[in-house]
């Protein structure tokens, strides 16, 4: 990972470039997303192509996306970047990314779920930090469907702290009590193991990781985290969080066969495990994490990650 890009603190009032780099959303969530956004101060502009409805569940062309990405950056009103949706596509953008472009303009992106490898990729290659929070048409057209504190701490390049209001908790404790620190990364689960073997493949070695997904049952969880264990991709991994996993459960099964699942796939895992933290898929208060900078996790009596994005704020 290259070091970060320094990025100018965020504050209210500042202008949003809105794109669909992925699926498209529905107008009625796009438009209670805008105004909860501009309810806030912030002054959100959708791109060009951004409203585009195919080919098939796309939103617009491959080309189209990428203008709109690209123009989104470059876009002298706007201080961030923040997607509509995820859904699936983005990957199609990776090829035509203007990686000279963006890293002149370097901008906070804010996705999760399908965007996972286009933010890791741009902060592999760029050290472009990776907002994994809330997005337009996913969360803020909820009422309670964002967690502000950490989305405008992130944006100011404030520390912050997350713990069990925000769902954390101990799944398996260290050896120790002593708080693990590393490079928060990582992302949405399946979107991580489908980038193996590509050349886009996430850096995951030697970080603390982040993984969350939804809808995937135990057994699908088993099998990715052994395909990233046997990919080299947890080695040198200090510890690992899981997000809140909605609706990663088998019919009939008990409620803990996804915990059970996830211990028995990490038994030979040294470090620790927190699992339950509300950001990605989420259901409710989409908690704003940042890949690339410090962060710090405990599972003593209560689980705590500490985030540092002060290192990325000039």
């Amino acid at each position: 990972m290259k070091n970060l890009l320094q990025l100018p603190a965020v504050q209210s009032g500042a202008g949003i470039g809105v794109i669909a780099p992925a699926s498209f959303a529905q107008p009625g969530r796009i438009d209670a997303g805008l105004e909860h956004l501009r309810g806030l101060g912030f002054g959100p502009l959708i791109s060009q192509h951004a409203l585009e409805r195919g080919p098939l569940f796309f939103a617009g062309t491959i080309e189209q996306r990428l203008i709109d990405l690209h123009a989104a950056f470059t876009d002298e009103t706007t201080r961030f970047v923040m997607c509509l949706r995820g859904g699936y596509g983005s990957n199609y953008l990776l090829d035509g990314l203007d990686l000279q472009l963006i890293g002149n303009h370097p901008k906070p992106f804010f996705g999760y779920s399908d965007l996972t490898g286009l933010q890791l990729h741009l902060l592999d290659q760029l050290g472009l930090p990776a907002y994994h929070g809330p997005m337009v048409a996913a969360d803020f057209h909820l009422e309670d469907g964002v967690h502000l504190p950490s989305f405008l701490a992130a944006l100011a390049g404030q520390p912050y702290r997350l713990g069990a209001a925000e769902g954390l908790r101990v799944l398996k404790p260290g050896p120790t009590d002593t708080p693990v620190r590393g490079t928060l990364y990582g992302g949405c689960l399946s979107i991580l193991v489908s980038l193996l073997g590509t050349p886009f493949e996430p850096h995951t070695e030697g970080k603390l990781l982040f993984l969350e997904d939804t809808g995937a049952k135990p057994y699908q969880v088993d099998r990715m985290i052994w395909q990233l264990r046997h990919a080299g991709k947890l080695d040198g991994v200090c510890g690992i969080v899981f997000g809140e996993m909605l609706d990663c459960v088998s019919p009939g099964a008990s409620p803990g066969l996804l915990e059970e699942v996830i211990l028995g796939a990490l038994k030979d895992f040294d470090g620790p495990v927190g699992f339950g933290l509300r950001s990605g898929h989420v259901s409710r208060q989409n908690v704003t994490l940042m890949f690339g900078v410090e962060a710090e996790l405990h599972t003593g009596p209560l689980a705590e990650l500490h985030v540092n994005p002060q290192a990325v704020t000039k």
